[in-house]
């Protein structure tokens, strides 16, 4: 296997269903360090071959994820779908290990409720997100992302603190590495067509359009 890029700790992916398994494969192929987590032993067994990092744990007991150091990653994805409990009490353990960042999959309005009231920052439902998509969202500091055919997306981002005061004519420089700057939300008010004299605000929106590459480049930025 090649080195995979940690990207301030590594993701960890608890549930080796549909949807955990496609999120898996797209953050390796993305070349991500992943950690991946199923009670299952034949799942477990299943995907060992396809992802770099594979074991069986129950993800339940936080003493088993404190063995496996999960305290050292920065984000997790609870994708588990067959238990609510076990998806809860998943949750409950990573918030208790202090993972900063939570992702978690929900099966009915009612559970992204408790999963949130727990302690998940972002809660998923599987059947209107693929597992590309929350991918790039999840490695990423977009808000939102679209992406059309292999290589061109349009997303949300927040503004960065190095671009506070400016233009967007004073952007126009990024449009030479591909990405484009076609809307932005001042706070309390609603998104517009850029322009060159729109000023940019702290905590700010901006909708760029460009490559899949080049727009989390930009989202990155500080």
């Amino acid at each position: 296997m090649s080195a995979r890029r940690s990207d301030g700790g590594g993701i960890l992916v608890i549930g080796l269903g549909r949807f955990g398994c496609h999120l898996a494969a797209s953050l390796t192929r993305m070349d991500r360090e992943v950690l991946a987590v199923d009670r299952n032993p034949a799942q477990v067994q299943r995907f060992s071959d396809k992802i770099d990092r594979v074991v069986q744990a129950d993800s339940t007991e936080e003493g088993a994820l404190r063995q496996l150091g999960v305290a050292s990653f920065a984000r997790a994805v609870v994708a588990i779908g067959a238990s609510v409990e076990a998806s809860v009490l998943t949750v409950l353990a990573l918030v208790e290990l202090g993972v900063p960042q939570i992702w978690a999959r929900a099966t009915s309005q009612k559970h992204a409720k408790i999963l949130s009231s727990v302690g998940a920052h972002h809660v998923i439902f599987p059947e209107a997100e693929t597992g590309d998509r929350v991918a790039h969202l999840i490695v990423s500091r977009l808000l939102d992302f679209v992406e059309f055919d292999d290589d061109f997306a349009i997303a949300t981002v927040r503004v960065p603190e190095s671009f506070v005061g400016r233009t967007l004519l004073d952007l126009r420089p990024d449009e030479r590495s591909g990405v484009r700057v076609i809307g932005a939300k001042v706070p309390g008010e609603r998104f517009r067509y850029a322009s060159d004299d729109t000023t940019l605000t702290q905590g700010g929106v901006l909708i760029v359009e460009g490559g899949i590459d080049q727009v989390q480049r930009f989202a990155g930025r500080r």
